[in-house]
């Protein structure tokens, strides 16, 4: 710790992270079942979250605290192409109306608890289902940690520095994770959104005012681009292609992460899932809100040793200590609830699908769900030495990978709900194509999720997802067309 912590703050923030670690706790008891010792009670909350629930739980682990720093870091630093997080959060909600009902009522009607049971369910390969499993679980890991990366930059912005304090928040989230299971991060998933909601409209109503003026703002961000020769407040160039490609793909993989997912198989029904992909949009306008703050930042002349701290110090300098606390633990609680689904959507992936399949096929329901319990609290450990002990640049360059990683389950777990055509052995090579292929395009470019391609005139630059998953269904198709035919079942 060092002595630049404001007390008035710092007890705000302490306030509100120990009220939701309460609520955390007594989130075993809402809505409490017969027992908890069932991966269908502790990982999915009973199948039995109404609209209101799935809405703030949803939006809770879709909107994180990587999003609330990362999406004003990136206008910050580049300007109108970091906005391109608007319209994926716009172009994502017609598909969820469209898909995840029907992937809810397959979960439903067979007991699924993951999408890898899904896929094996529909397919009987252990191989693919194991692959989509392990996929998810390692694109969660790098989305956990950098849920790590939001939090740090709030406990820099306190004066509180050093890996302790960051492990105590998670140690806390990891107890009452494992007690109350799926239940927790949805009960604080309320409090944490109207916080959220209420800073974000507070920041965007009086920083301008404290700035000169939405004018000066955009002034302001237009003159430090134009100093610094790169960004701009308009896309130009070769940005349109790209902008719109990284919008959809992004867009597609959304749904497929366990996360997400844990929220949808937690629904009541598929028409709950339809009002929630109508009422979702309302968190767009916020991540909208969200994102003028990093121009906000270049108008209030902040000096940052990261990207990272702009939203953090925009209120530290510019909010009183009561408020800038009120923010930080805001942001802090929206790193708890999506790190909590995260682990809870992996945990029941390594469950069911590795543990269930190859290690005890015969696990109790009460075994199956101590497993999960035990898998989360790895997980977290795992995610929290990633920032300990790795670069979090390092950490940045997974979460690239991350997206492109998960789009490559879509095929496997998306298709079987309107095809039969389809089998094991060309999704899973189509899967290995596009998971190893898009890999390697990333690392080739730096570690860039975007790639050129030049087809005889002027280059353009494309989400490296959609490549690599347009590679994935092609290998797909052509591997199940050399597929000898299907032998009819007998009568």
């Amino acid at each position: 710790m060092t002595t630049d912590i404001n007390g008035t703050a710092l007890a705000v923030f302490i306030f509100f992270f120990a009220l939701v670690t309460v609520m955390g706790f007594v989130a075993s008891r809402w809505r409490k079942p017969e027992t908890l010792a069932h991966i269908d009670e502790w990982g999915l909350g009973g199948r039995n979250f109404g609209t209101w629930i799935t809405w703030f739980l949803v939006g809770g682990d879709f909107y994180t605290a990587y999003t609330v720093i990362a999406v004003p870091a990136l206008v910050y630093t580049v300007g109108a192409y970091g906005f391109f997080a608007l319209p994926y959060t716009i172009v994502v909600y017609p598909f969820v109306f469209m898909v995840m009902p029907i992937l809810w009522k397959r979960a439903k009607d067979f007991g699924y608890v993951t999408a890898a049971d899904v896929v094996h369910g529909q397919y009987g390969s252990r191989g693919l289902e194991l692959a989509v499993a392990a996929t998810g679980v390692i694109a969660t890991m790098p989305y956990i940690a950098l849920q790590l990366v939001g939090m740090t930059a709030v406990l820099k912005a306190l004066g509180l520095h050093g890996e302790l304090p960051l492990a105590i928040a998670f140690i806390v989230l990891a107890l009452y994770t494992y007690s109350a299971g799926l239940r927790a991060p949805a009960l604080i998933a309320f409090v944490k959104d109207i916080m959220i909601y209420i800073v974000v409209i507070a920041a965007v109503a009086l920083i301008p005012s404290k700035l000169g003026g939405y004018a000066n703002v955009f002034a302001s961000a237009d003159a430090a681009f134009q100093a610094k020769g790169s960004g701009n407040l308009l896309l130009g160039g070769n940005q349109y292609v790209a902008y719109a490609t990284l919008a959809f793909g992004s867009a597609l993989a959304a749904f497929m992460y366990p996360h997400t997912l844990t929220g949808i198989f937690a629904s009541n029904s598929g028409k709950t899932i339809r009002k929630n992909a109508i009422m979702l949009p309302a968190y767009t306008l916020l991540l909208g809100l969200l994102a003028l703050l990093g121009y906000m930042g270049h108008a209030a002349n902040l000096k940052l040793d990261s990207a990272n701290d702009v939203v953090p110090t925009l209120f530290k300098t510019l909010f009183s200590g009561w408020f800038s606390g009120f923010a930080f633990a805001a942001i802090a609680i929206g790193a708890l609830v999506p790190a909590a689904v995260m682990s809870i959507g992996a945990a029941n992936l390594f469950t069911r699908n590795f543990w269930k399949a190859y290690v005890d096929p015969k696990v109790s329901d009460a075994g199956e769900a101590k497993v999960a319990k035990v898998t989360s609290l790895v997980v977290k450990v795992g995610a929290l030495l990633v920032i300990i002990f790795l670069p979090t640049q390092f950490a940045l360059d997974l979460q690239l990978l991350g997206g492109i990683w998960i789009l490559q389950t879509l095929p496997a777990l998306v298709f079987g709900l309107y095809t039969n055509w389809f089998r094991a052995p060309g999704l899973l090579a189509g899967w290995f194509v596009g998971f190893c292929g898009g890999t390697y395009l990333v690392w080739d470019a730096g570690w860039k999720p975007l790639h050129m391609i030049s087809l005889g005139g002027e280059p353009f630059t494309v989400y490296t997802g959609l490549l690599a998953l347009a590679a994935n269904i092609a290998v797909a198709v052509v591997v199940n067309a050399l597929l000898p035919a299907k032998v009819p079942a007998r009568a």
